[in-house]
């Protein structure tokens, strides 16, 4: 089995939070075998002189959509699923040059996407896959027109690929049993409005306790979870009655709703930069006046989202929800996290964190024995600069996803 031994660099241990020196490290296949602060002796290793760079972890994005191409989503409809898939492996691979070893697909990938990346058919990210999202019948889901009637052919639209539609329990139920067959890793809900539909009020409450109830117990059943798509307080709290794990967004959320969620120990994954992006650049790839309202409606509830959860103690990981063209600015997130958290506390999201997000915890976003090795090497301090994780990977040096080199200019 091959090895690979790193030596003379300074490691970035998210749990420890400060850089410390004199440490050498041991990948054997695509495991960590050794951390050591003395010398390995490994002598079938190839030694790697990481010339006091910042080693650190991989970093986990815990919200994206690897097939959502367009900013656009209705021009999804017309897109066949081969076009959908060639357009999902170049961001996979954007999305790995930037760092990310390790994304949570909220909608849309399926287990053939997964199960390339795991077997380096496809160069990306291993993924933990929701396949479609569910919600109901005019929901957030619901990628219909107005003049639509009855569901659509899902071989030559990408857009039914990644979203659901169930009404009633015994639909959900349904529903989420695809799904499970289907290999997801989550399973994604529909429990509010949203930006990129057209019709939904942000404001509506999308699916009834009883089916997020019943879609809970089938995804227990299978020993899996349910992430639910919510910005307001109500959509929340219901959600967190109902016994969801996770909330995405949450940008509308309350002293009282964080205070339940930290009781029942959940995870809000917000996605600052989709926002951002989206006033800035969603126009002109096609997004309409109605959706750029609402999204006016969402920005400003993003950044009090990080401190009321921090207030409460309610554990937030990185996400980033970006669609289409805007993809490319997946590792802005860190720098807007900056205006209210910590560097070490935005890198904590996107590892540690993200880790226990995907049930992962001691064997992704960590460096330290057992743990895959997914690893990169900075140039400089990202404690310091976040920048360093910006431009597109260009101060990452190095990215080992699995023990293996994906990038190596040293």
């Amino acid at each position: 089995m091959s090895q690979l031994l790193f030596r003379n660099f300074r490691l970035l241990d998210p749990q420890v939070g400060e850089l410390q020196g004199g440490f050498e490290l041991l990948v054997e296949g695509d495991r960590i075998r050794d951390l050591s602060a003395q010398p390995i002796k490994a002598p079938g290793a190839d030694a790697i002189d990481c010339g006091q760079r910042v080693l650190m972890p991989g970093l986990i994005d815990a919200h994206v959509h690897v097939v959502l191409s367009e900013v656009f989503l209705p021009r999804l409809e017309a897109m066949p699923l081969t076009l959908m898939t060639a357009h999902a492996a170049a961001l996979m691979r954007g999305m790995l040059d930037r760092g990310f070893t390790t994304v949570r697909d909220t909608g849309g990938a399926d287990w053939g996407l997964k199960e390339a990346a795991d077997k380096g058919l496809l160069p990306g990210p291993r993924l933990f896959i929701a396949g479609k999202a569910i919600g109901p019948t005019g929901g957030h889901s619901d990628g219909r027109r107005r003049t639509d009637y009855g569901m659509r052919c899902h071989c030559c639209n990408a857009l039914s690929f990644a979203m659901g539609v169930a009404d009633g329990v015994s639909e959900v139920r349904k529903a989420v049993r695809e799904e499970m067959r289907q290999g997801c890793d989550q399973v994604k809900l529909m429990m509010s409005g949203g930006v990129a539909s057209p019709y939904d009020p942000l404001e509506s409450l999308q699916l009834s306790m009883g089916e997020v109830e019943a879609a809970v117990e089938e995804a227990h059943a299978f020993g899996r979870y349910v992430c639910a798509h919510a910005y307001t307080p109500e959509a929340i709290q219901r959600a967190a009655r109902a016994g969801v794990r996770t909330i995405e967004h949450g940008n509308l959320i309350d002293d009282a709703s964080a205070a339940m969620m930290a009781e029942k120990g959940m995870y809000l994954i917000a996605n600052l930069v989709t926002y951002y992006e989206m006033r800035e650049r969603a126009a002109e790839f096609g997004m309409n006046a109605d959706m750029l309202a609402k999204n006016e409606l969402v920005i400003e509830g993003g950044l009090r989202s990080l401190e009321i959860c921090k207030r409460h103690g309610v554990k937030v990981a990185y996400g980033t929800d970006l669609l289409g063209q805007l993809q490319q600015a997946q590792s802005r997130e860190f720098l807007l996290r900056a205006e209210v958290l910590s560097p070490i506390e935005i890198i904590r999201a996107a590892t540690t964190i993200g880790a226990e997000v995907v049930r992962m915890e001691g064997r992704l976003g960590c460096i330290q024995p057992d743990a895959y090795a997914d690893l990169l090497l900075v140039d400089g301090d990202p404690l310091q600069d976040l920048g360093l994780l910006q431009d597109q990977g260009r101060h990452l040096a190095a990215i080992v996803k699995a023990g293996r080199f994906y990038k190596n200019r040293l």
